[in-house]
């Protein structure tokens, strides 16, 4: 199955690169990097990847979305919201980190579902659109085939949940055992909510 990593300038490195640590030890995973119009893409911290034209995409497969910088001019991008609609409604899992939840938000495929965000950008993702049902003590809520996770480091948390949840717990575990991290399994215990 085909991971589909969305990306922008000015993401969050770490929203993308701990869940790709874990979905890349997937050996049923094929991943690759897709952006609006393909070319090279940097993030906030300066990593730069290249990608592919979205419009090349399977779209079937499972959709990575981050949060970061980025975000806050790209929920005011019609065009980009339009294309993450269309992959994020085709796509058979649809996987947010950070205030990649309020892309997902904006472009109003959770409207009427559960979901979180960066609990330190939780108010202005709220006020993207109040017809979510957005948790505030979460490490990563579920809602049919939508995860979201909390800030940066929970995308790890919620990851491990994801594999969890399509191959058991025993191979989450093996995963967080082989990259030597403590896997925070209670989606419900988030220390970073107020």
């Amino acid at each position: 199955m085909n991971v589909n990593i969305v990306l922008f300038n000015d993401f969050e490195t770490l929203d993308i690169f701990g869940p790709l640590e874990i979905l890349g030890k997937v050996q049923e995973y094929d991943i690759h990097y897709y952006s609006q119009n393909g070319g090279m893409i940097t993030s906030r911290q300066k990593t730069q990847i290249i990608t592919e034209d979205i419009d090349l995409a399977d779209k079937k497969g499972i959709l990575v979305i981050p949060g970061g910088q980025g975000t806050r001019e790209l929920v005011n991008d019609e065009s980009f919201l339009n294309m993450l609609k269309v992959i994020a409604e085709e796509s058979g899992f649809c996987l947010s980190i950070c205030t990649g939840s309020a892309l997902l938000a904006k472009a109003n495929v959770l409207n009427g579902k559960s979901a979180t965000s960066n609990k330190q950008a939780f108010e202005w993702v709220k006020s993207i659109n109040d017809t979510v049902n957005w948790v505030q003590k979460a490490r990563w809520v579920v809602d049919g085939k939508y995860y979201t996770s909390s800030g940066v480091s929970a995308g790890i948390d919620m990851t491990l949940g994801f594999v969890s949840d399509r191959f058991g717990e025993e191979k989450a575990n093996e995963i967080a055992h082989n990259i030597e991290y403590v896997w925070n399994s209670d989606s419900k215990n988030d220390l970073f909510s107020k």
